[in-house]
Protein backbone atom coordinates (compact mmCIF):
# COMPACT_ATOMS: atom_id res chain seq x y z
CA UNK A 1 0.00 0.00 0.00
CA UNK A 2 1.30 3.40 -0.96
CA UNK A 3 0.50 5.98 1.71
CA UNK A 4 1.79 9.17 3.27
CA UNK A 5 3.80 8.78 6.46
CA UNK A 6 2.67 10.18 9.81
CA UNK A 7 5.42 12.80 9.45
CA UNK A 8 3.85 14.11 6.24
CA UNK A 9 0.35 13.92 7.74
CA UNK A 10 1.46 15.90 10.80
CA UNK A 11 3.19 18.48 8.60
CA UNK A 12 0.07 18.95 6.48
CA UNK A 13 -2.17 19.17 9.56
CA UNK A 14 0.14 21.82 11.02
CA UNK A 15 0.40 23.86 7.83
CA UNK A 16 -3.38 23.74 7.42
CA UNK A 17 -3.91 24.78 11.05
CA UNK A 18 -1.45 27.68 10.81
CA UNK A 19 -3.02 28.76 7.52
CA UNK A 20 -6.46 29.00 9.12
CA UNK A 21 -5.26 31.01 12.13
CA UNK A 22 -4.58 34.72 12.50
CA UNK A 23 -1.59 35.52 10.28
CA UNK A 24 -0.19 38.04 12.78
CA UNK A 25 0.14 35.60 15.66
CA UNK A 26 2.59 32.70 15.60
CA UNK A 27 1.13 29.33 16.52
CA UNK A 28 2.96 27.29 19.14
CA UNK A 29 3.99 23.69 18.68
CA UNK A 30 2.24 22.91 21.95
CA UNK A 31 -1.08 24.27 20.71
CA UNK A 32 -0.99 22.19 17.53
CA UNK A 33 0.31 19.16 19.40
CA UNK A 34 -2.48 19.33 21.98
CA UNK A 35 -5.28 20.08 19.54
CA UNK A 36 -4.46 17.19 17.20
CA UNK A 37 -2.89 14.72 19.66
CA UNK A 38 0.46 14.79 17.86
CA UNK A 39 3.57 13.87 19.88
CA UNK A 40 5.17 17.19 20.89
CA UNK A 41 8.85 16.29 20.24
CA UNK A 42 8.09 14.81 16.83
CA UNK A 43 6.03 17.82 15.81
CA UNK A 44 8.74 20.21 17.03
CA UNK A 45 11.30 18.45 14.81
CA UNK A 46 8.96 18.50 11.82
CA UNK A 47 8.26 22.21 12.17
CA UNK A 48 11.96 23.00 12.67
CA UNK A 49 12.75 21.26 9.37
CA UNK A 50 9.98 23.19 7.64
CA UNK A 51 11.35 26.41 9.09
CA UNK A 52 14.87 25.64 7.83
CA UNK A 53 13.40 24.99 4.38
CA UNK A 54 11.52 28.32 4.60
CA UNK A 55 8.06 26.77 4.40
CA UNK A 56 7.44 28.26 7.86
CA UNK A 57 8.86 31.22 9.79
CA UNK A 58 10.00 30.55 13.33
CA UNK A 59 9.19 33.26 15.85
CA UNK A 60 11.29 33.00 19.01
CA UNK A 61 10.36 34.12 22.50
CA UNK A 62 7.67 33.46 25.08
CA UNK A 63 4.89 34.11 22.57
CA UNK A 64 6.74 32.45 19.75
CA UNK A 65 5.73 29.71 17.42
CA UNK A 66 5.37 29.35 13.69
CA UNK A 67 3.82 31.34 10.89
CA UNK A 68 3.57 30.51 7.21
CA UNK A 69 6.33 31.92 5.07
CA UNK A 70 5.02 33.54 1.89
CA UNK A 71 7.22 31.11 -0.05
CA UNK A 72 5.11 28.18 1.12
CA UNK A 73 2.73 28.81 -1.77
CA UNK A 74 5.51 27.83 -4.18
CA UNK A 75 6.16 24.47 -2.54
CA UNK A 76 4.68 21.25 -3.88
CA UNK A 77 3.69 18.13 -2.02
CA UNK A 78 6.72 16.27 -3.40
CA UNK A 79 9.01 19.02 -2.09
CA UNK A 80 7.44 18.72 1.35
CA UNK A 81 7.98 14.95 1.27
CA UNK A 82 11.62 15.38 0.24
CA UNK A 83 12.27 18.07 2.87
CA UNK A 84 11.04 15.77 5.62
CA UNK A 85 11.96 12.32 4.35
CA UNK A 86 14.65 12.66 1.73
CA UNK A 87 14.54 11.52 -1.89
CA UNK A 88 11.22 10.15 -3.10
CA UNK A 89 10.93 6.54 -4.19
CA UNK A 90 8.08 4.06 -4.08
CA UNK A 91 10.61 1.28 -3.49
CA UNK A 92 13.87 1.31 -1.58
CA UNK A 93 16.01 0.54 -4.63
CA UNK A 94 15.02 3.84 -6.24
CA UNK A 95 16.61 5.85 -3.43
CA UNK A 96 19.12 3.39 -1.98
CA UNK A 97 21.37 2.10 -4.73
CA UNK A 98 22.86 -0.68 -2.62
CA UNK A 99 20.13 -3.17 -3.59
CA UNK A 100 21.65 -6.58 -4.15
CA UNK A 101 18.86 -7.59 -6.53
CA UNK A 102 19.22 -4.69 -8.97
CA UNK A 103 21.34 -6.59 -11.53
CA UNK A 104 18.73 -9.38 -11.69
CA UNK A 105 15.64 -7.26 -11.15
CA UNK A 106 12.97 -7.84 -13.77
CA UNK A 107 10.62 -5.10 -12.54
CA UNK A 108 12.95 -2.10 -12.25
CA UNK A 109 11.78 -0.51 -15.53
CA UNK A 110 8.05 -0.58 -14.72
CA UNK A 111 8.77 0.49 -11.13
CA UNK A 112 10.78 3.47 -12.40
CA UNK A 113 7.90 4.44 -14.72
CA UNK A 114 5.36 4.21 -11.90
CA UNK A 115 7.67 6.18 -9.59
CA UNK A 116 8.07 8.88 -12.23
CA UNK A 117 4.31 9.21 -12.71
CA UNK A 118 3.59 9.34 -8.99
CA UNK A 119 6.38 11.93 -8.59
CA UNK A 120 4.86 14.08 -11.37
CA UNK A 121 1.40 13.98 -9.80
CA UNK A 122 2.73 14.94 -6.35
CA UNK A 123 4.88 17.64 -7.93
CA UNK A 124 1.79 19.28 -9.43
CA UNK A 125 0.03 19.64 -6.07
CA UNK A 126 0.86 22.99 -4.47
CA UNK A 127 0.75 23.15 -0.67
CA UNK A 128 -1.55 26.15 -0.73
CA UNK A 129 -4.13 24.13 -2.70
CA UNK A 130 -4.44 21.46 -0.02
CA UNK A 131 -4.44 23.75 3.02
Amino acid sequence: MLKLSKTIEYALISINHINKCDEDKPISVKKISNQYSIPFELLAKILQKLSKAQVLKAVHGPRGGYKLNDKYRDYTLIQLIEILEGPFGITGCLTDHSCEQISNCNIINPIEKINSQVYQVLNEIKLNKIT
